[in-house]
């Protein structure tokens, strides 16, 4: 039996997880929480955002977490930049990779980026120069590509062309994202058949919310066909705050835990995923969204002495 392909995850919670929570998580305790992910299996792990401060007070420490940080061999540390003026303080920190990022929607583009989208495309387009001769490897993020709250469903042509335009610019990495937790499964299964057949040789990663709890049902339609990266955060922390409604990213231990249910090899450690996870209340000052960490795997069992009566 040919066993399954390898499902990469990228942990995004030091990013968009901590830049949405109201308490500034200490510099040294965003170090500790990334090299424990490190230790944990993933593939990759998005650090931080090379914002203004002034925009996201709580990633103001993205050059001391990135020199800081324990770079484990075989794992992919990437970082989220704005724009030209980010991405030259990124690449003094010598990430992994650039990720960048626009809406395919116009009114979220503008909502979220301040800009038109073809601005973003201009001002993006810059970034993937600089990255090219700095021999940095760069990732597109495409916003709403399920859905918008403000315009509605989103046409898969629609996602197709932002991809060809970056293509043509040597991009050939791209995260199609559910920014505003619309996606369903079926929409998934026809945008990842688009996707693959259209870019056969572009690397693809999806980026679910779990808004309307369908975040991972639609993960593991994604990896049935085809998909084998993942974007997902420790504990369910993060969203857009652009988008009303749309908090709270697709859990990493959740869709780890059911993807290893249904026979997919992520070469995750999920018990040392779930004790990162089960770190994050006393850093954030509040319970986490996901739902493995409060009941444990399915087949982790109790004592009948513990048991309660139903």
């Amino acid at each position: 039996m040919t066993p399954s392909p390898l499902i990469q995850i990228c942990d995004v919670g030091p990013r968009d997880g901590l830049q949405n929570e109201s308490r500034f998580v200490p510099t040294a305790d965003k170090v500790a929480l990334i090299d424990r992910l490190s230790h944990c299996g993933l593939a990759r792990i998005e650090v931080t955002s090379f914002v203004s401060p002034k925009a996201i007070p709580q990633l103001a420490d993205a050059e001391q977490v990135m020199q800081a940080i324990e770079r484990v061999p075989g794992v992919e540390y990437t970082v989220l930049v704005p724009n030209l003026r980010g991405a030259e303080r990124a690449l003094a920190c010598r990430p992994d990779e650039l990720n960048i990022v626009m809406s395919v929607s116009e009114s979220h583009n503008r909502a979220n980026l301040k800009m038109s989208r073809e601005a973003s495309f201009d001002a993006l387009s810059s970034v993937v120069a600089l990255a090219a001769r700095n021999d940095t490897p760069i990732n597109v993020s495409l916003s709403c590509c399920f859905g918008c709250p403000f315009e509605g469903d989103v046409a898969g042509a629609e996602v197709l062309g932002w991809v060809d335009r970056f293509t043509k610019l040597g991009v050939t990495a791209f995260t199609l994202c559910d920014t505003t937790g619309m996606a369903y499964p079926s929409q998934v299964r026809r945008l990842a058949a688009e996707v693959r057949e259209r870019f056969p040789r572009h690397l693809f990663t999806m980026h679910f919310h779990n808004t309307r709890s369908l975040g991972v049902a639609n993960v593991l339609t994604a990896a049935a066909a085809g998909i084998e990266r993942f974007d997902a955060s420790l504990g369910g922390l993060g969203g857009c705050p652009y988008a009303p409604g749309a908090s709270g990213n697709v859990c990493t231990e959740d869709a780890v835990h059911a993807l290893h249910l249904e026979g997919f090899r992520t070469g995750v450690d999920l018990d040392a995923l779930i004790d990162s996870a089960l770190s994050l209340p006393p850093l954030i000052g509040h319970d986490i969204p996901g739902q493995l960490a409060h009941a444990g795997p399915r087949l982790r069992l109790h004592a009948l002495s513990d048991a309660k009566a139903q």
